[in-house]
């Protein structure tokens, strides 16, 4: 795993829940608190996350194979969503059951130094997991929010760590809170209801992770500023002159795929416009390091035929078809007009081959 993978972090968190469950647990022996019940729950299944995203990570990094050409780098996506799976079931779902009988059958807590001492032991451990998360982020984070950064991360596990670390600080001063007020009232009802506030948390952020690496798993495109600095490298203005229309879509956190068809002289040869494309993928992959699969499509721009293609609306100067007409002039649909800023494109005809059909020639990189 990368470092932008936040091994540090991951095994920061893994060694510090390994310690704070086995410390709640003996808690709960000794108290009887279901705060610390759910709590030592709530560290174990955060530890087996730790493995989870360490395991994922390894196996990522597998040689690909025939029946896996692109490689295994997504399964670090499919790890993560596992975590949030198992953060819902055994952490949220079990608190919430546990707050939930402790409600309806409140008893006192016994030997309250026990939950205390150990909640504010957590907390430091907790506080120390979290300050190394935050630390490995702000590497990699740039100027982003850490709201967008969870959102944009490409590598899933320090979002997975970061929002773990964050909800065990939170949980942990929801069960402080918890014990300290059924130990000032007397009532161990107090205790429950802490005890189902960790559950609906740990809820709440497992259908956060959920819904991210689920996100990841379709598959994204490049992040904007890596999409425009893959179309400045694309054109040379020489033999390149524009792009007609690209894709491109993360194979992992650390694996780009770009596909783009291009738009170059019509009078160059076969020799000019293979020399062509080498030189564009070098400068891709100089712009964009981890643009590891690159295609690219030489083609003859002609904006008559993208002006009347599949989609007109999204060419410069394009007119509504009928659906099922055929535009005058365009035999197949044509391509979309070049890329905005790139060089005036060479005029000809943008031919498809026999059988095939062109895609939508709208961009997905974001």
């Amino acid at each position: 795993m990368s470092a932008s993978g936040g091994t540090k972090a991951i095994v920061a968190a893994l060694g510090a829940n390994l310690a704070i469950a086995v410390a709640k647990f003996v808690a709960f022996l000794f108290s009887g608190s279901s705060s610390m019940l759910a709590e030592s729950v709530h560290s174990l299944a955060d530890s087996g996350n730790q493995g989870l995203l360490l395991l994922g990570g390894k196996r990522a990094q597998r040689e690909a194979t025939p029946q896996h050409p692109f490689g295994y780098g997504r399964e670090r996506y499919i790890y993560a969503f596992l975590v949030s799976i198992v953060l819902f079931s055994v952490g949220g779902m079990f608190a919430v059951y546990e707050g939930y009988e402790k409600i309806r059958h409140p008893h006192e807590l016994e030997a309250w130094y026990w939950p205390v001492g150990v909640l504010v032991f957590a907390i430091i451990a907790e506080g120390f997991s979290f300050r190394t998360a935050i630390k490995e982020s702000n590497e990699t984070r740039g100027s982003l929010s850490w709201t967008d950064f969870i959102r944009r991360a490409k590598a899933p596990e320090l979002p997975v760590v970061l929002l773990e670390d964050f909800g065990a600080l939170i949980g942990l001063v929801l069960a402080l809170g918890g014990v300290g007020l059924a130990l000032g009232t007397g009532n161990g009802v107090w205790d429950g209801i802490g005890t189902l506030c960790i559950g609906i948390l740990l809820i709440t952020i497992a259908l956060v992770l959920a819904a991210e690496t689920k996100s990841l798993l379709l598959g994204e495109a490049a992040g904007a500023d890596q999409v425009e600095k893959i179309k400045a490298a694309v054109v040379d203005g020489d033999t390149v002159t524009g792009i007609i229309h690209m894709r491109t879509l993360h194979l992992g956190p650390e694996e780009l795929l770009v596909a783009a068809k291009i738009a170059v002289q019509h009078d160059d040869t076969a020799d000019e416009v293979a020399n062509a494309i080498n030189a564009a993928e070098s400068r891709i992959r100089a712009a964009v390091p981890i643009a590891r699969v690159i295609y690219l499509e030489p083609d003859i721009y002609n904006a008559a035929a993208a002006a009347a293609g599949v989609n007109p609306a999204k060419a410069p100067g394009g007119t509504h078809t009928a659906p099922g007409a055929e535009a005058p002039g365009a035999e197949t649909p044509g391509p979309e007009a070049p890329e905005p800023g790139a060089a005036e494109p060479a005029s000809g005809t943008a031919d498809t081959p026999a059988g095939a059909e062109d895609t939508d020639p709208t961009e997905s990189g974001h």
